[in-house]
């Protein structure tokens, strides 16, 4: 046994003992929950690489048990603990290996838990945990203190930051989505945007990585018109959620942490950590492998403080030697990485914002990827910048603050943001927007969507579309990471409102219109019905009789196509609406048409090498059309239309989707809405692909709980909290489902399936799971959803069978099957 005991006060009396004990081979460790450890409760965390494993808890430990213990002292490591009981039990491993890639997988099998009835207490601080021999450790700080939910969190001191060890991080905290590419690099882009995320100090709702209820939750959806998204909180070290990393990367977005000092606590640990090279290289290793563990991609180091002799000549090899490694490490990624500056202290470590980049603060900009210039800034101070000879190479790194509350003597804000980007545009800068979450904060959440949307209506004159670069399936169900309900192919999967931005995918164009002849054309999110999560896009508005059809750019993309592709439409329009679709191309002069004319047609656009295509709906006795209903088990439920287009376009690529609607009757107005479903292009090949199997589905983290039964009799009721984990292949999945039922005798069938909710990485926390009292059997059951959204039979679905008893007085009692 390897045993670590953390420094806390026992009772002899009622401790209770559990232990792994395999077959092959035993290396157990032992962690005492340090809040639990007052109620006598030790726990044994433990793997087994044979295939029988067995997990047993024993009521008190006896003398007997001692004198065996005494007998293994030579094979016995304790580990002191004094002092805070959040110390953490720390592993080895090194820090260059990524959490979730080192997971040593168990195989499926049948694990057995026998417990006692005292330990099945309600949390309160801590968290008792039983888990095996995984490279990572969880701690209070990774799980909410009552439901035992993996949350986010920050590094609050130096002390944190210098301790902090890849064996401790949070796994559920690791963005598994690496930055998609766009059509213009960041590097070839001249005028960047970033988003500084403030939202009321940061880690509220989006703090629950795999999600939480919420009503009218906080989302970010107007990724196309962005670069870089930077979460930001006054903590020290702020790691940005993995929910919003994951958002980002989809759309091709950076994601950024920050480093932040403040007043004279900041003032002390800038003293500390500058002090020596040392100290400062050990300070930025730390960053370094934060952000490469954790996915992100940046940092932005905010020092609102003074710096004193030594620290200001540090600060400036303290940044250089940041961004080296930072790059360095994320070359390896092959994506890119950024550290930038934000506008406050000067060369002689004074602390005096400039609003723009001089001689003061060259320095500090010379050392980094970039400025992020303070808000108070006038015209005059973007015409000294932009004529400034040293920084006319590097014009796209000066990142002008721009304040959306508008605090303080600036341009703009509110509203008005426009005006302030209109002038950072007009001396091509970069532009920093602060706090867009101004329209959440400060305005009735009710209309927050519609405020969200006007806003970034009056900014999109002076912001780029950027042009997603996907492979082949591109799909998206417009889903923002929010709902009233859960849906999955037009049926409700789960009733109440959540929030998990893990959800959210690939977003559309948002936009209003006014047509000739009195028309009008919005398209927005709407989550009062969806076809698959928990939003739709709705298309909107008046149709003259004197205009012939009306077009919505949705997406501007750029996919390259398969010889042979397929396009789904799935839609539900309003009365006397006529629907169809838009796709425009580039490589015109090598597309060629298929001998079926009747299928689609082709005309050229006004821009050069580009054709649009006006695909024909396959009829439904199409073979294509029989095999993907097969794959999908989907059906046209509740007004729902789906349609499929067959295109054989040969080194053609997507770059733009258009829906179309028109009239019925040409000769009436018509007040028109459609809900879009989703949309998908993918590979014919694809509809005959085997499906993968999900595989090595393992359990660990158990932590149970009781409460007495409702009714006066009834039995009392037991809640089961556990961590899944299992492997499958990057990029396959959309989601997973992850089920559960009750096992009964092995000649009785299955009790029925129960969804607990979805995944989106091969890593799952149930929580809160009520199950019958002891004894029980029940099986936990991992379903793999393909990004096309096809149907797994349930033989390439992971499983986990459960065991547990109930163990009176002294007596243990434990079975494997």
């Amino acid at each position: 046994f390897t045993l670590w005991n953390q420094a806390v006060d026992v009772k002899r009396s009622g401790t209770h003992l559990w232990w792994w004990c395999q077959t092959a081979r035993a290396e157990e460790e032992l962690c005492q929950s340090p809040e639990l450890g007052r109620n006598g409760v030790y726990v044994f965390r433990g793997t087994s690489t044979a295939a029988r494993t067995h997990l047993f808890m024993m009521d008190g430990v006896s003398a007997v048990e001692k004198d065996r213990a005494a007998g293994v002292d030579k094979k016995r490591k304790i580990a002191d603990s004094s002092g805070d009981s959040d110390e953490k039990i720390r592993e080895t491993q090194t820090d260059s290996e990524r959490c979730l890639g080192q997971f040593k997988k168990m195989k499926s099998g049948h694990q057995v838990i026998t417990y006692e009835r005292s330990l099945l207490s309600v949390l309160s601080k801590h968290v008792c945990l039983l888990k095996p021999n995984y490279p990572v450790h969880l701690t209070a700080q990774h799980y909410d203190s009552n439901t035992t939910e993996p949350i986010s969190s920050s590094l609050k001191t130096l002390a944190e930051l210098l301790s902090w060890q890849l064996s401790e991080a949070s796994p559920f905290n690791v963005a598994t989505v690496p930055v998609s590419s766009r059509r213009l690099p960041l590097a070839s882009n001249p005028r960047r945007t970033l988003v500084c995320h403030d939202m009321k100090g940061g880690y509220l709702e989006d703090r629950f990585i795999q999600g939480t209820t919420v009503e009218d939750p906080y989302v970010f959806y107007h990724w196309e018109y962005i670069d870089i998204f930077n979460y930001f909180s006054h903590n020290l070290v702020t790691i940005p959620p993995a929910v919003w990393t994951t958002a980002a990367h989809k759309h091709g977005v950076l994601s950024m942490g920050t480093f932040i000092t403040e007043w004279n606590d900041g003032e002390k640990v800038c003293e500390l950590f500058l002090a020596t090279e040392e100290t400062y290289r050990a300070v930025a290793d730390k960053l370094v492998q934060i952000a490469h563990c954790y996915g992100f991609d940046g940092w932005l180091i905010n020092i609102e403080n003074p710096l004193r002799g030594v620290a200001v000549r540090n600060m400036e090899l303290f940044l250089c030697y940041l961004t080296k490694q930072m790059h360095k490490q994320m070359h390896k990624q092959m994506h890119n990485s950024l550290v930038i500056w934000y506008d406050s202290v000067l060369d002689d470590g004074s602390l005096k914002w400039q609003n723009e980049l001089n001689d003061r603060n060259r320095v500090f900009f010379n050392a980094c990827d970039g400025i992020f210039t303070n808000y108070n800034w006038t015209e005059s101070s973007l015409q000294v910048m932009t004529s400034d000879p040293a920084a006319q190479h590097r014009l796209a790194d000066i990142y002008v603050g721009i304040d959306v509350f508008a605090r303080g003597e600036v341009v703009g804000g509110k509203f008005e943001t426009n005006k302030a980007l209109e002038l950072v545009r007009k001396y091509n800068l970069s532009a920093a927007i602060f706090a867009p979450g101004w329209v959440y904060e400060c305005l009735d959440t009710a209309d927050f969507h519609q405020n969200q949307d006007k806003f970034w209506a009056r900014l999109s004159d002076y912001l780029y579309v950027h042009q997603l670069v996907s492979p082949l399936p591109f799909v998206s169900s417009f889903c923002q990471g929010f709902g009233r309900s859960l849906y999955w192919k037009g049926r409700v999967e789960h009733d109440g409102s959540w929030f998990n931005l893990n959800a959210q995918e690939i977003q559309p164009m948002y936009a209003e219109t006014n047509l000739e002849g009195g028309g009008r054309l919005k398209s927005r999110c709407c989550s009062a019905e969806a076809w698959s999560g928990g939003s739709s896009l709705l298309l909107e508005g008046h149709i003259p009789c004197s205009l012939a059809k009306a077009c919505a750019r949705i997406f501007s993309l750029h996919v390259p196509l398969a010889a042979k592709t397929l396009v789904s439409f799935v839609y539900k329009p309003s009365a006397g609406l006529n629907v169809s679709l838009e796709l425009r191309t580039i490589d015109a002069s090598l597309c060629s048409a298929p001998d079926a004319p009747c299928e689609f047609s082709v005309t050229l656009c006004r821009a050069p090498r580009s054709v649009s295509v006006f695909p024909a709906a396959l009829s439904e006795d199409n073979d294509l059309v029989k095999q993907f209903t097969q794959n999908c088990g989907r059906t046209s439920d509740n007004g729902w239309m789906s349609r499929c287009f067959h295109l054989e376009l040969s080194g053609c690529a997507l770059r733009e989707v258009y829906v179309c609607v028109a009239a019925d009757d040409a000769g009436h107005d018509l007040d028109f809405s459609c809900r879009i479903g989703e949309i998908m292009v993918l590979d014919v090949e694809s509809l005959f692909t085997p499906p993968v199997s999900v595989q090595s589905v393992c359990l660990y983290d158990v932590v149970w709980k009781q409460r007495e039964g409702g009714d006066e009799g009834s039995p009392p009721k037991v809640r089961l909290n556990t961590t899944l984990c299992w492997c499958y292949p990057t990029g396959l999945a959309r989601h997973f489902c992850v089920h559960w039922r009750l096992r009964q005798d092995p000649g009785e069938p299955p009790s029925p399936l129960v969804l607990i909710g979805r995944a989106y990485s091969t890593l799952y926390r149930v929580v809160e799971l009520e199950v019958p009292f002891a004894p029980g059997l029940i099986e936990l059951l991992v379903e793999p959803v393909t990004r096309e959204g096809f149907s797994v039979l349930q033989t390439h679905w992971g499983r986990c069978t459960l065991s547990y008893t109930h163990s009176a007085a002294d007596t243990v009692h434990s079975s494997h099957t």
